[in-house]
């Protein structure tokens, strides 16, 4: 049965607006290469009435009605979306799948973590009003201070393809329980779940302007909304390079930025490991959402010893994942999300095989799909260090392999990159998992498993992998700003100057 997409226009103010261009894009189901709908195409001339809007909304009725009033008025709204999200789950599921081309279980899965995260920043919001005017110790009994915590202000949320609505909400949910306004401007090349985010808020009657959605192209309407005077904080996922754009655009204004951007995470598998327990979160660690993962921990560093056994073992593994449409039971590996990425990663693997390195298993389309953008998941061994394969990121189920010796030298090979976002190492000796866990340069490192996110705990890298936490405690002063107050209490006159009166 075919899956109708509802055609939706931008969401700005509370309301459906075509965008002023009146331009539109198409929507590629990745798995058929069919056409399946479009999406408005907004630009600049849009996003300064998003923008506008989110601002009319911050200080409506002096900020009672959003941004000053109460964390649990807040987190009433919070909740009502996360309550709306549960009864179209499943239909988000699948529109989610046709959009973005993961299996239809991980995308429900998504789903899940989307409503956790909501009802997560929505306590957070209650507990927000408990926390103002927290006293500051100070040395001087004449002086009083206390902290408020205050929303940002209007901020843009710009998101990327590879989980729509999960990356989305890791932004809004938080944003909103701080109490900002927000411009949300998902990925062109997966919009659908994000603009039906919109007509859910419109549901709850979520007050106007507090969220709005602009779709369109990251040149016509991410760059105008990254470098509006109006916007004081932009957050952003995506590539470094487009990372790097947003940076310096925010420059121009000194405005904060946090940025989450990509990766080249290595997994670290010592000669102690159950082999066929670490295959699995190998393999799950890399070819997880198609491989499109910033996290993913497409670097194996493998112990010399036990290099040929673990990586055959792989390669069954490998072989025996589900690769089909994303809608049929039990798919595992869905396609590649465009016809560019698809395009990008055959290339990747093709240059890899033309510098010395062995295409162990994969590298082309899978033979029973003609049609969609397919990748088998593929795994290269015989790689340098100097090698394409092996420093950048690739966005796709490839797994690079490598061998070493000495711990010293695992902890080299893995370090040995400009990203740091995502890490793993896999030893029953858990002294030196921790060992190993503190000399590893990245922002997160997971023992004896792979790619687990809970949104209790902070999300984010160092280096060109970009700065700031998401997720946990962590993400909601992403969008709050911290104001000292301090009141003399003394009767006494402060006595610096000489007073005129005593002259």
């Amino acid at each position: 049965m075919a899956i109708s997409v509802p055609s939706r226009q931008l969401f700005i103010d509370g309301e459906w607006k075509v965008p002023v261009l009146n331009n539109r894009i198409p929507i590629i189901n990745p798995a058929t290469e069919d056409i399946i709908g479009d999406i408005p195409a907004g630009t600049k001339e849009d996003v300064d009435l998003a923008v506008d809007a989110a601002k009319r909304a911050l200080s409506r009725n002096k900020g009672r009605d959003w941004s000053s009033a109460s964390g649990s008025v807040r987190a009433g709204y919070l909740r009502a979306i996360a309550s709306k999200i549960t009864e179209k789950k499943d239909e988000l599921g699948k529109l989610e799948a046709i959009d973005n081309g993961k299996p239809l279980d991980e995308a429900l899965a998504d789903l899940d973590d989307v409503i956790s995260c909501f009802n997560y920043y929505a306590e957070l919001a209650e507990g927000l009003d408990a926390k103002q005017k927290a006293p500051v110790s100070l040395p001087m009994e004449t002086f009083k201070s206390y902290i408020l915590k205050e929303p940002i202000g209007v901020v843009a949320l710009i998101t990327p393809w590879n989980y729509p609505l999960l990356m989305a909400t890791w932004k809004v949910a938080p944003a909103l329980a701080a109490g900002c306004t927000a411009i949300l401007k998902p990925s062109e090349l997966a919009s659908i779940t994000c603009l039906e985010l919109a007509e859910i808020c419109r549901e709850v009657n979520l007050p106007p302007g507090v969220l709005n959605v602009v779709t369109g192209l990251g040149n016509e309407a991410g760059a105008p909304l990254a470098s509006h005077p109006d916007v004081d904080k932009v957050a952003f996922t995506g590539s470094s390079l487009t990372g790097s754009k947003i940076m310096t655009a925010a420059a121009q204004l000194t405005k904060p930025v946090s940025l989450e951007l990509g990766g080249k995470s290595p997994i670290i598998v010592f000669e102690d490991v159950d082999l066929d327990k670490t295959a699995e979160w190998t393999v799950f660690g890399c070819f997880f959402t198609n491989g499109q993962i910033c996290s993913a921990t497409s670097r194996l560093i493998v112990h010399e010893s036990i290099a040929t056994e673990f990586v055959n073992r792989l390669v069954k593994w490998a072989k025996n994942i589900k690769i089909s449409d994303p809608l049929e039971e039990g798919c595992r590996l869905g396609p590649i999300i465009s016809e560019g990425q698809y395009k990008k990663i055959l290339n990747f693997i093709s240059t890899a095989k033309s510098e010395g390195a062995t295409i162990l298993t994969g590298g082309s389309r899978p033979e029973h799909l003609k049609k969609g953008y397919f990748v088998e998941p593929t795994i290269i061994t015989d790689v340098t260090t100097s090698m394409e394969i092996w420093r950048e990121e690739v966005f796709g189920p490839v797994l690079s392999v490598k061998t070493f010796s000495t711990e010293e030298e695992a902890i080299e090979l893995a370090n040995d990159t400009h990203y740091g976002l995502g890490s793993a190492v896999m030893s029953k000796d858990l002294e030196r998992c921790e060992r190993i866990s503190q000399a590893i340069k990245a922002g997160i490192v997971w023992i004896n498993c792979a790619q687990p996110s809970f949104i209790q705990a902070p999300w984010g890298g160092i280096k060109r992998s970009g700065f700031g936490r998401e997720l946990g405690e962590w993400g909601l002063e992403n969008y709050l700003s911290v104001k000292q107050v301090t009141k003399y209490i003394s009767d006494e006159q402060w006595g610096w100057y000489q007073s005129p009166s005593k002259l």
